[in-house]
């Protein structure tokens, strides 16, 4: 759907924004009435305020919730599916402790930090974030104390991936808005995005998790499962090689789709070719994800167990992550109401003309849209396409726009809360609720967010 036009002026729109927001924190955290019933109320409650026509309501409502869960649902279902069978055939263990052994215990949250980075460079942050979950918690069993350790900078190492680097959409989106080269947007973006990660992730999450205690969760383990007459399966662990294997599929595979879109919308390749085509497929998140679920039970469920078992080990795993997947969907549903209010316009509109440099206008719209509508991409996107003739008559160069572009996505990284779907992802996915969330996890995307911009703006002033 298409944002309707402002029914009020910017400040009316943020005032109706805020009221929503601290309704919908009173209710979950007050009440303590469930967030999924809070979020939907607290959607149609603002829906009515900002004057959507009545009959519009149920398709607005509908548009956020619908395009969240449709992208958040099987990237769940099938993360947490291969999270299991890694978790019961001992997968997650292997890999724990490879990590453990080759880094030592006190590097092991620096170490799935690193992976994540890596791994988040194809991988968009909500199949990168649920399929490291088993190796996450695994570690976090293995060693005690708060998950947030071992949480935080694998989160964090995705978020930053995928708000700065292309061939994420956000970055891709803005350069090309701003007339930005994307090559060179990555060759910039890389090494600020991993710096801003260990100054603005790696180094906060331990003064956070030093004081806010997270226990495990039981998201992804359970008791094992009994074998058909009640035995149960003699697992024989995967070795090393089989599960990166198993976590590099997907990368391999989602890459498809990623590198070669960036290349067909870059001119390198032509729009069309079957070939193309045929690889961009096997690369669509849930598709690429469905693939190594496969995989995973031909290599690591049927050698120990019946198809019958493991049918019943992956079936188990979709319980528990029924409320995240329609908590997640409701985050979106907010964040879609507010979003076509046409506050989005409204507050760019305001903000077009701060009469600031153009590297400071492009952080605040962006971090100002993204605190009003949730969506990082949004804030990517509209961002660049506000502040796309101000840089051209500033006559940049082409590492200055390429900055800018890292400045955007600093923006639009900032202060995480909830009315952005993956708050809800990570809050449920770790077992923490909306408090904790907003103390650890909102604190952290701002401080990454603040570090990334601090980086560009520093590499701005002497260039």
């Amino acid at each position: 759907m298409e944002a309707m036009d402002p029914q009020y002026g910017t400040v009316p729109l943020l005032l109706i924004a805020a009221g929503a927001v601290a309704v919908l924190l009173f209710l979950i955290m007050k009440v303590k009435l469930h967030a999924f019933v809070s979020l939907v109320l607290v959607s149609v409650l603002t829906a009515v305020a900002v004057k959507f026509p009545p009959g519009d309501i149920p398709d607005v409502l509908m548009s956020g919730f619908s395009s969240t869960i449709g992208g958040v649902a099987l990237l769940v279902a099938f993360g947490v599916m291969l999270g299991r069978l890694l978790e019961v055939t001992g997968g997650a263990q292997t890999l724990a402790d490879t990590l453990i052994g080759r880094f030592g215990e006190k590097r092991a949250p620096f170490a799935l930090g690193v992976a994540s980075l890596l791994f988040g460079f194809p991988i968009f942050f909500d199949a990168g974030l649920v399929v490291f979950v088993p190796i996450i918690l695994t570690v976090a069993r293995r060693f005690g104390g708060s998950v947030l350790y071992y949480a935080l900078p694998a989160a964090g190492a995705f978020a930053a991936m995928h708000a700065v680097v292309p061939p994420h959409p956000g970055p891709v989106a803005a350069a090309n808005l701003i007339g930005a080269n994307v090559g060179l947007t990555l060759l910039v973006g890389i090494p600020i995005a991993v710096l801003g990660w260990y100054l603005g992730v790696m180094l906060v999450s331990r003064f956070l998790a030093a004081r806010v205690n997270v226990p495990l969760t039981d998201i992804v383990f359970g008791e094992v499962e009994r074998g058909e007459n009640g035995d149960e399966p003699d697992w024989r662990p995967p070795s090393f090689g089989t599960v990166l294997m198993l976590l590099l599929l997907p990368l391999v595979l989602i890459s498809f789709n990623t590198v070669l879109s960036t290349l067909v919308e870059s001119g390198v390749l032509e729009e069309g070719q079957d070939w193309v085509g045929f690889l961009s497929l096997l690369g669509i998140t849930p598709v690429a994800l469905l693939i190594t679920v496969i995989v995973a039970i031909v290599v690591l469920g049927r050698p120990n167990a019946s198809m019958a078992t493991v049918t019943r080990i992956v079936d188990q795993a979709l319980g528990p992550v029924c409320s995240i997947i329609l908590i997640t969907g409701a985050g979106g549903m907010f964040g879609g109401v507010l979003k076509l209010s046409g506050i989005g316009d409204a507050l760019s509109g305001s903000l077009s003309d701060l009469g600031i440099s153009v590297i400071l206008q492009a952080f605040v719209i962006a971090a100002l849209l993204r605190i009003a509508q949730g969506s990082a991409t949004v804030a990517l996107t509209t961002t660049g396409g506000l502040i796309a003739s101000a840089v051209a008559d500033a006559n940049l160069s082409d590492f200055k726009l390429a900055l800018i572009v890292v400045v955007i996505a600093a923006g639009a990284t900032v202060l995480s809360h909830v009315n952005d779907s993956g708050f809800w992802l990570v809050s449920r996915l770790f077992g923490m609720d909306e408090k904790t969330t907003l103390k650890t996890w909102t604190v952290m995307e701002t401080t990454l967010g603040l570090a990334v911009f601090a980086i560009a703006y520093l590499l701005w002033l002497v260039t």
